[in-house]
Order: structure tokens, then C-alpha cells, then sequence
């Protein structure tokens, strides 16, 4: 049993590898894309309430810290997502049985959408009436 042929590597596992890791810089880019777009919207707000000459413009504080914390979350995403897959072709280098992490990357980001969504659900609602 010691001579047995070990059984040559199916290239779709490690194209499979590669198409996770595109998945999730796609989704890393546009965390970060989206972070932009928020921290940019107060000061867009500011203008245009200089332009209509508004008394107090609105305080912009908010969406930066959100807009921030989305970019800063993007990166993480990004680095998360190459050590995973860094831990992916090692296990297929060694040839050794696949086994699922115990964090998901996907779930703990989407527990922490969820939680920047909540609150900024409760930003507009209760301090922007």
C-alpha cells in the first residue's frame, strides 16, 4: 500500500481557488468603492447647502466615519481573502483533504454589513428627522 500512485491534481480545484479569490477582490473593490461614495456624500451635502445658501449646513461627520470604515473593511476583505487563498494552494501543494475554516470570511462580513446597515438605518431615521 506504501506504492500507491498518488492520483494527479484536478486543475478545476485550483481554477475553482482562483475564481473565489476574484469573487471576493471584486467584492473587496467595491466595499471600498462604495466607502467612497458615503464619505464623499457629506461634503456633498455641504455644498450643496452653500450653494442654497441654507443657514446651518448639515454636519458631515457621520458619513465620513461610515464611508471610512467601508474602505478600511475593503482592504481587510482584500488581505483576508489572499491569506485564505494562500492557505488554499498550500493544502493542494501538500495534497491534504480540504477543510472548511472556522470563520467564514463571508458570514463576518455580512455580520458586519449588517451591523454598519442598522446603523445607519437608525442615523436617518432617528437623528436626521
Amino acid at each position: 500500500m506504501a506504492n500507491t500512485p498518488i492520483p494527479p491534481e484536478d486543475p478545476s480545484t485550483r481554477l475553482a481557488g482562483e475564481r473565489t479569490l476574484l469573487a471576493w477582490i471584486r467584492t473587496g473593490l467595491a466595499m471600498m468603492g462604495f466607502g467612497f461614495v458615503v464619505a464623499r456624500f457629506g461634503l456633498f451635502l455641504t455644498e450643496l447647502a452653500a450653494v442654497d445658501k441654507v443657514a446651518h449646513a448639515p454636519r458631515t461627520g457621520f458619513s465620513l466615519w461610515i464611508g471610512t470604515g467601508l474602505v478600511l473593511l475593503g482592504v481587510a476583505v482584500n488581505l483576508l481573502a489572499a491569506l485564505e487563498h494562500r492557505r488554499f494552494l498550500r493544502r493542494i501543494d501538500q495534497r491534504q483533504q480540504y477543510v472548511a475554516p472556522r470563520w467564514s470570511l463571508g458570514i463576518v462580513v455580512a455580520v458586519i454589513l449588517a451591523i454598519i446597515g442598522v446603523g445607519m438605518a437608525v442615523y436617518l431615521v432617528f437623528l436626521r428627522a
